[in-house]
């Protein structure tokens, strides 16, 4: 699949984060969850937490000055297609702070796709093969990929890493990565994001 596919696909299927939030509450608002079955109630309960978690970060979270800076310094299109569901932990805690880098420049453009009906196209994105999200890939306008990122930091890669050599199940990691993320407030994406724009801009 090429970059022309990808981007009528993104014009077909992609949202803007306003329109995945909306979405994401209308799904919520007309679910009937006395009616789900034990395992489709703890989507549900995941999606309605994460909303929750994503509504903290946008009404909190204020951009650092070095990532400011080096976002206003992109001189030329980007296209930064974020793959993801909104039952996604992970994506709860970086998607505001993705949106909120790229409305520092009017040059970024973001569009969100759904992980499972676009098999085909999280298929070509894949981390250690599996199909892990969120998952961001960064566009020129020519079509290049300029930086993939995701699913989640990497110092939460590695303290995760180190949870289950500690033998702690999976609930158990989870919660201490939220904790981790809440702590956090960005600061470690930030960081990321100032090593992967800075090398896409002029070096002055």
């Amino acid at each position: 699949m090429n970059f022309k596919d990808i981007k009528d696909r993104l014009l077909e299927k992609g949202m803007s984060y306003e329109e995945y939030v909306v979405a994401t509450i209308d799904e919520i608002e007309n679910t009937n969850s006395s009616d789900l079955s034990e395992e489709k109630l703890k989507g549900f309960n995941f999606k309605s937490l994460n909303l929750k978690r994503s509504s903290r970060i946008t009404g909190t979270y204020e951009i650092n000055a070095e990532l400011k800076n080096i976002l206003e310094k992109v001189t030329e299109p980007q296209l930064w297609m974020i793959i993801t569901e909104n039952w996604c932990g992970d994506s709860a805690q970086n998607l505001p702070y993705i949106t909120a880098f790229t409305r520092e420049n009017s040059l970024i453009s973001l569009k969100i796709l759904l992980r499972d009906s676009n098999p085909d196209i999280m298929d070509q994105y894949l981390t250690n093969g599996t199909r892990s999200i969120p998952k961001l890939i960064a566009f020129n306008k020519g079509g290049e990929e300029l930086f993939r990122w995701g699913p989640r930091p990497q110092a939460a890669v590695k303290l995760i890493n180190q949870w289950k050599e500690e033998g702690l199940q999976k609930q158990e990691w989870m919660e201490k990565l939220h904790l981790w993320y809440s702590r956090n407030k960005g600061s470690e994406i930030e960081k990321e994001f100032v090593e992967l724009i800075k090398k896409e801009v002029p070096a002055h």
